[in-house]
């Protein structure tokens, strides 16, 4: 009998592992694709000018985005977004890790940081337009301004978390300086770090879209105004529509390369169970 169950397990096992793949991938995608079902048939008969069907929308968006060439206005966010996101995260690691270096600088920094986090970026955008000007340097600064703070406070509270255990380990084998920051601390604090560069991500879509409504020339956020204010409420909701996609599919790309690089850091979590 015990021969005969383990053969029985033995089949089904090979069959089991693609149905939960297929599972997998198909639960985080049933709730948002019956959204948009709900959304194309609730809005097929509606005659409202400011929520027009969901059919017209995807129409207006390709004539708008692809046809009038309003793609240019997207190209523009992204490559404003990833600069300043860039420059961003880069200070936010640096000085994260200058502060958990130095503890004295930590202590005096510590009223000034939390002042400049908690200090809503858009509200320096007349600032920022005095001291740049209206050009993209405008809008770079103030996505790279806001993309500091969680990446710089999640790499400050991951290496202050690492065991002290691993650090006397480290000692013992002699690894002093860049070798034990390269070798320990990054990999250590790498997962929160990921986390504080993924709300950064966030914070410079958000902001992105901030900056290009107020004195600018181009990108998604102006076209949405541009379309408001001339009361062409199709097309307001295709830049909507855009944003929400490229919003979509940058968090998901980092989502992928945050996997992929801390490919490590899951396969552990799996091991352990959590």
């Amino acid at each position: 009998m015990s021969r005969l169950t383990t053969s029985v397990v033995r089949v089904r096992s090979p069959r089991a592992v693609p149905l939960q793949g297929i599972g997998r991938v198909l639960t985080p995608l049933w709730l948002p694709v019956l959204l948009v079902v709900a959304w194309w048939v609730f809005s097929a008969g509606s005659t409202s000018p400011f929520f027009p069907p969901l059919q017209d929308i995807l129409g207006e968006t390709w004539t708008q985005w692809v046809v009038f060439g309003g793609w240019t206005n997207a190209v523009s966010s992204v490559q404003n977004l990833l600069i300043g996101y860039v420059a961003g995260v880069l200070i936010g690691l640096t000085g994260g890790s200058l502060l958990w270096r130095l503890r004295l600088l930590r202590t005096a920094m510590n009223p000034i940081i939390y002042f400049l986090y908690v200090l809503p970026a858009p509200a320096l955008l007349p600032a920022m337009i005095a001291i740049f000007g209206i050009g993209d340097m405008r809008q770079i600064a103030l996505i790279a301004l806001g993309s500091i703070w969680p990446t710089l406070l999640n790499t400050l509270d991951g290496m202050r978390g690492i065991d002290d255990v691993k650090f006397d380990t480290a000692r013992a084998l002699r690894l002093g300086g860049w070798r034990r920051y390269f070798s320990l601390v990054l990999p250590g604090a790498a997962p929160q770090i990921a986390a504080g560069m993924r709300a950064s991500l966030t914070v410079g879509i958000i902001l992105m879209v901030v900056s290009e409504m107020v004195a600018a020339q181009s990108g998604i956020g102006y076209f949405i105004l541009q379309a408001q204010a001339s009361f062409a409420i199709k097309k307001m909701w295709t830049g909507i529509l855009v944003l929400a996609v490229l919003g979509t599919a940058l968090n998901y790309l980092f989502m992928f390369a945050e996997r992929v690089i801390l490919r490590w850091y899951y396969r552990s979590r799996a091991l352990s169970g959590s």
